[in-house]
This record gives structure tokens, C-alpha cells and sequence, in this order.
């Protein structure tokens, strides 16, 4: 029997993971907060070493053979020829280089010219809009910086003893914007185009590679972004997708192949076993959920989900458009949500209230929908997130999302699937795994939800739903 540990490093905080190498079953856990101000954009990478070692104090780490690091994405270090950092790390949410993704956008010949390129079109959060921000805000610091690193490499590169080889993997390269998940291949030249000149780039590792062994004899395998880590942590395969429910959502679903998307809506990365992971965003979720709670006089979402399991399926006519911060699938940037169909049967509270939940699912499906119109194939739903446990949404999202719906119990699923990537790294230095696919560790524990009868009436709220986008805006899937 052999032990391994998964660590994430996430925006806030550190969680370990140690698990048992044949089973998955696991043996403990250790967490600790990262000693940093509270949304801060510039961060001094060693908090993430500090907050790592107080994370693993009390012996947590005994026995164990080898570690899988996940760390928050798009994330920039930038090092200077010596491997000392040039200024405080950009975190991923950083969102000062809004006007340089656009620069970057046009620069290189439109959103076409990106999507062809690297499957992704530049936004705020990516490191390549991160570096022409800093070659315009900064250029002092941009003309030091020699190499480029993302929080994940970073660690790894650090519980190494910063050896000359510095290395990623393909999930944490496709967040970058200067790696094509579809030939497997930097871009240097879109580096230039960022920085105003070349950059040393990590060594891309495949799913099942370690990156090295420390001088104790601890194997550390290749890492991944966090987003990858949490699909590997909850056993994903073709078929499933992920509905994440934050203020704002996200639909993410394995497929074989990557996805270049000219509109933008589709951002494609690679995952952490050699398939791909297109996700579509969207600019409201939960947040329409708490603006209806409010303007209703609900003291919590529970209470908005009990008072719309009241009203019935199309909430009497009633539509909410939910684009209450502009939306970012559709692309409509300066929009307004829309509340359309009211009648004097229409305006009570409950009708408001599922007509909140409706629609804040409808447009997921829409997104979703993107991605089915790309071939990609969606028959299990995983719902993430605080809300998914809302009984208004299991009971509305399996016939919304035509498919199956699994909502797991909460966990660490990017350090879980950290630690299952250390496990295989570990079985195939041991001959005993293939490097073809992962461990087969028993999936995450969930509820399940079927469409069943109600998938009609859900077909049903979906065209009610889309008519009124539809007049409200029209063409805007089509644009």
C-alpha cells in the first residue's frame, strides 16, 4: 500500500488531502488559511509556502510517497534571469488588464485570429493580458522579467529545491493564452506579442509524468490548475458536464477534442488526463437568486426556494431574464435582466420567486447549449456550489438540463484530484499503473436526480423562456 497527499492552493486558502494510493480512501486532511489581505490582486508567492507548511504541521504529511500540487489558474509569476521574483504574483481574478486583453485581441488580428491560435480569445483574467498590462503599466518590471511561471508551477518548482528545469502540465498551459490545446504547442511569438519580448516557458508534462523527486524521495507529480484538479477529483469522463454555481456560473464538460470559438463563448482548456475541458461562462447565477430573496423580503435562499416550490412550472407566465450585470453568454455586456409575462395572476410572490430560479437555470441550460451545438455530448449534470443544495433547484434542474442531475456532498475535490494524480504518477514510476488513465478510485458520494416525467414540462419552460429572450434580444445565440 502506498500514500499520497493532494495539496490546493486556492485564492484563500491551503487544503491537503492524504489518501490511501490503491482505494482513494482517505486518511486525513489538513487546511490553513494564506496570511494575505483580503482580495488583494499582488501577492507575495511565499504566503502560499507559508500557509503549504502550517496546512501540513502535526505530522500530516508522515509516510507519504508522493504529492499532486493544484493551485488557483491564470495566476502570473513572473521571474527575473536568477529565478527571483520581479514583482509581488498577479492572481487570476485580477481584472486591471481588461483593456489589455483587448489590446491583445486587435493586435493580433481579431477574436478569430485567437481562437485559431490557441483556442482561447483574451480576457482580463488570462497571464497573456497579464503581461502586456505589465509591459504598459509597468515596463520597468516587464523588461527584468526572463521567465513565467503560474501558482501551480511555482510550488512545484519550489518543493523541488527550484531546480534549472521548471515545469507545468497541459491543464494549467491552456489557461495561459499562449498554449494551443489543439497542437499540444507554445505560442512564443504571442508572448513577444504581450511582453515585447521572449520569455522562458515551463516544460509541459503529460497527465501521468512527475515533474521531478525531491532530495527525501518524495515524487511530485506534474500538477494541475484547480479547475482541472476539482474534474479529476470528482471522476468526470465523457458524458458529464459541471454547473458551477457562484455569483456568477459556469458550464464546463469533457470532450475529445478542443474547441476554437470566434465569439468567444467557449474558452477551451486541456484537463488533467489528456482530454479537454471547453467551459462557457455566464455572468449571473446565484446573484439573481439573492436579488429576488431581497426584493421580496426573503431572509435567506432557502426561504426563496420554499416559496417558489409553491408556484408551478412556468410560473404562471412569468420570465426573468436574469442579465442583471450585463451577460457574458449571450454576449451582451450593457443589458439589464428582464422580468416579461406580467399578468394580474402572475404577480404574487411565489410566481417571482420560481420564476427566479427558472430563470436563472434557463440560462445555464443555454449555455449549455452552446457546447451541445459543438457535438459535445451531456448526459450527467454535476451542480457545484452552496446553491445546488437548494431543494427548488434539484427539483427543476434535471428537467431544465434534460439529463441527469448529481449533486455531490461537499468536499476538496482539487486537492482529491491532486492526490489522485500523485497516485498515478506513482504507479506508473512503479510499473503497476498505466500511463493511459487514471487510478479507477470509486467516485465522489452524491445525490442523484432524474428528469423522469417532468422532462416535457421542463422542454416546456425552456421554449417560454427562450421566446422571450428571443424578443427581448433577438439573434443573440446567432450574432
Amino acid at each position: 500500500m502506498g500514500i499520497v497527499a493532494g495539496l490546493d492552493s486556492s485564492s484563500d486558502s491551503t487544503r491537503i488531502v492524504v489518501r490511501d494510493s490503491e482505494t482513494g480512501a482517505v486518511l486525513r486532511q489538513g487546511h490553513a488559511p494564506h496570511p494575505l489581505e483580503p482580495k488583494a490582486a499582488d501577492v507575495d508567492p511565499q504566503a502560499w509556502l507559508l500557509s503549504l507548511g502550517e496546512a501540513a504541521t502535526g505530522g500530516l504529511l508522515e509516510g507519504v510517497q508522493a504529492i499532486g500540487v493544484s493551485a488557483q489558474g491564470h495566476g502570473l509569476v513572473p521571474l527575473d534571469a536568477q529565478g527571483g521574483l520581479v514583482r509581488p504574483a498577479m492572481v487570476g481574478n485580477d481584472k486591471r488588464a481588461q483593456v489589455a486583453a483587448a489590446d491583445l485581441v486587435e493586435g493580433l488580428g481579431g477574436r478569430q485570429a485567437w481562437a485559431d491560435a490557441v483556442g482561447t480569445v483574451p480576457a482580463a483574467g488570462l497571464p497573456v493580458a497579464k503581461l502586456r498590462w505589465l509591459a504598459r503599466a509597468e515596463p520597468e518590471h516587464a523588461q527584468r522579467v526572463a521567465a513565467v511561471l503560474q501558482p501551480h508551477d511555482w510550488l512545484v518548482w519550489q518543493l523541488l529545491g527550484r531546480p534549472a528545469r521548471r515545469t507545468t502540465d497541459r491543464g494549467a498551459a491552456s489557461g495561459t493564452g499562449y498554449w494551443s490545446a489543439r497542437n499540444g504547442s507554445y505560442r512564443p511569438d504571442l508572448v513577444e506579442l504581450a511582453l515585447g519580448h521572449q520569455a522562458a516557458l515551463p516544460e509541459v508534462l503529460g497527465p501521468a509524468e512527475a515533474a521531478g523527486t525531491t532530495p527525501e524521495g518524495l515524487l511530485i507529480s506534474a500538477g494541475t490548475g484547480e479547475t482541472m484538479a476539482a474534474a479529476l477529483g470528482l471522476g468526470l469522463g465523457v458524458g458529464d458536464a459541471v454547473v458551477s454555481l457562484g455569483a456568477s456560473g459556469s458550464v464546463m464538460a469533457v470532450h475529445h477534442e478542443a474547441l476554437a470559438d470566434p465569439h468567444g463563448m467557449i474558452t477551451s482548456f486541456a484537463d488533467a488526463t489528456g482530454m479537454h475541458l471547453p467551459v462557457v461562462h455566464t455572468s449571473n447565477a446565484v446573484r439573481a437568486l439573492r436579488g429576488t430573496a431581497e426584493m421580496l423580503g426573503a431572509e435567506s435562499l432557502d426561504e426563496l426556494s420554499a416559496l417558489a416550490l409553491t408556484s408551478t412550472p412556468g410560473a404562471s407566465g412569468l420570465v426573468l431574464l436574469p442579465y442583471l450585470e450585463g451577460e457574458r453568454t449571450p454576449h451582451l455586456p450593457h443589458t439589464a435582466g428582464t422580468l416579461a409575462g406580467l399578468r394580474r395572476e402572475s404577480m404574487k410572490p411565489e410566481h417571482l420567486a420560481r420564476a427566479s430560479f427558472e430563470g436563472m437555470l434557463c440560462s445555464l441550460a443555454d449555455a449549455m447549449d452552446v457546447l451541445r451545438g459543438r457535438g459535445v455530448e451531456v448526459r450527467r449534470v454535476f451542480l457545484l456550489g452552496a446553491a445546488a443544495g437548494l431543494p427548488a433547484v434539484q427539483a427543476l434542474a434535471p428537467a431544465l438540463f434534460g439529463a441527469q442531475v448529481v449533486v455531490p456532498q461537499p468536499a476538496d475535490y482539487a486537492a482529491l484530484g491532486a492526490a489522485r494524480q500523485a497516485a498515478w504518477a506513482l504507479g506508473v514510476s512503479r510499473g503497476t499503473l498505466s500511463p493511459a488513465a487514471p487510478p479507477a478510485w470509486q467516485g465522489a458520494a452524491a445525490q442523484v436526480f432524474e428528469a423522469g416525467e417532468e422532462l416535457a414540462v421542463g422542454q416546456a419552460v425552456r421554449q417560454q423562456y427562450t421566446a422571450t429572450r428571443e424578443q427581448i434580444h433577438p439573434g443573440a445565440f446567432s450574432a
